[in-house]
């Protein structure tokens, strides 16, 4: 009866989408998944479950097949808090760890979903696939660009799969419009225009303060160099530190120019420059909260990303998305499921609609009844009946245009880039950017 139960809530969260295009092929096209069996059963482990992560182990749990056989955080509230919401789920505990390196010792699961801040995705990917799991990275993939060059070669020499959380390329719709695009419905696509907006709070003046007894800070900054905990780093904050974080290009950033990568079919870009600043407040945040970023690719194509974290002021009616311009016409993707075509005069001349809900200032899950699809695809990949719809060599290369333009912005000048790897070329004081210094015994070796 319980799994019954399961089957039957997991069916009726994700046709929540009403009218969607999206789901009535891909629910027929998976009855087996929705079935069932105890031998295709796909156990997994969530490592960092305060925000994105909880979203990810409560996806997960109500899959049938599925079971979250554990949960990984530093902070015991937050540990408890996620166990006590799976076991409500699925009326089972999952056990509970606070150092990933001890969870990788237990030999009984398949997979690990990484939630936890960035700079700790690619060093526990890593960790992971020299375990034998297979890998659910939320983007970024890395905190730097020299980590995501060592995860791909980790992929390719452990073998198990690597998911990044790129959910995008899990909407059939979007597929559809990419598609299109490299058949000709607009011409040569020659330049693409990518933002993202939200209406972020000031984070104030932190101070050096006790450790809350929940938190073992030391494995909360892992292969970091340590620094004193401030009262305005955790739970989220980080993101806004170089230390730890990569600001919003790559914490929403990487969404859309992934998108725009994908629909101008190019890899590494030949130049990059970025300009803005923190204006909105003056508190402790580092990165930018407004920033555009411009490539050029080598095969004659230009690209953009516009973010602005504290105006929310939307382009093109949407807090975030990408528009398409070619020698023929233009498309107009504003960030879920759908997507506007328009002739060369500007005449609408073709809409894909899509009913899902969708909140582009959701900090958790803006497309959260699509992102169910990218999960459950990394699950059938497990089980083998499916490729992995954005493995991590094209998770590197998206995740890598806006660590180029976060370099940019903070050495102040274009940078010119390798076309075949990305790499910066003459700029000693850029490329010390490409990696960082770790913590003495937690450096990430391959």
């Amino acid at each position: 009866m319980n799994d019954c139960i399961k089957r039957r809530d997991f069916i009726r969260d994700v046709s929540l989408v009403g009218s969607s295009m999206l789901l009535a092929p891909a629910l027929s096209q998976a009855n087996s998944f929705f079935r069932g069996s105890p031998a295709n059963k796909v156990v997994l482990a969530v490592m960092g479950t305060n925000s994105r992560g909880s979203f990810l182990s409560k996806t997960f749990a109500r899959m049938p097949d599925v079971e979250i056989g554990y949960i990984c955080d530093p902070d015991s509230q937050v540990l408890e808090r996620s166990i006590a919401d799976i076991a409500k789920i699925t009326g089972k505990r999952p056990a509970g760890f606070s150092d990933v390196r001890k969870l990788l010792e237990k030999k009984d699961f398949d997979g690990m979903a990484i939630s936890a801040p960035d700079h700790w995705h690619a060093p526990a990917a890593i960790l992971g696939l020299q375990a034998g799991k297979h890998i659910y990275v939320e983007k970024p993939c890395c905190h730097n660009p020299r980590e995501g060059e060592l995860l791909v070669e980790a992929s390719k020499k452990y073998g198990p799969k690597v998911q990044m959380g790129s959910q995008r390329r899990s909407f059939n719709n979007v597929n559809e419009m990419i598609n299109k695009l490299h058949g000709g419905a607009i011409g040569r696509v020659y330049f693409a225009r990518a933002w993202y907006v939200n209406n972020r709070k000031s984070i104030g003046k932190g101070v050096t303060t006790a450790v809350p007894a929940n938190l073992d800070f030391d494995l909360w900054q892992g292969p970091a160099p340590r620094r004193p905990y401030h009262n305005n780093y955790v739970h989220y904050n980080w993101h806004w530190f170089w230390h730890w974080g990569t600001g919003e290009a790559l914490n929403n950033g990487t969404h859309e120019l992934d998108v725009a990568r994908w629909g101008l079919g190019v890899d590494y870009p030949n130049a990059v420059v970025s300009a803005g600043g923190r204006f909105q407040f003056q508190d402790d945040w580092e990165t930018p909260d407004t920033q555009t970023i411009t490539y050029n690719f080598p095969n004659n194509t230009a690209c953009t990303w516009e973010g602005r974290s504290c105006n929310i002021y939307p382009s093109e009616g949407s807090g975030r998305g990408v528009v398409f311009y070619g020698e023929s016409g233009t498309i107009v993707y504003p960030g879920a499921n759908g997507y506007k075509i328009y002739d060369y005069n500007g005449k609408l001349v073709s809409e894909v609609k899509d009913t899902t809900p969708f909140d582009a200032s959701n900090m958790v899950s803006p497309t959260d009844q699509l992102d169910a699809l990218h999960l459950k695809n990394f699950c059938e990949a497990i089980r083998g009946n499916e490729p992995i719809n954005a493995p991590i060599a094209e998770g590197q290369k998206s995740t890598l245009l806006p660590q180029l333009g976060n370099i940019a912005y903070r050495v102040g000048r274009v940078l010119k880039c390798d076309p075949s790897n990305g790499h910066i070329l003459d700029d000693k004081e850029a490329m010390k950017l490409w990696s960082r210094e770790y913590e003495k015994g937690w450096e990430v070796k391959v």
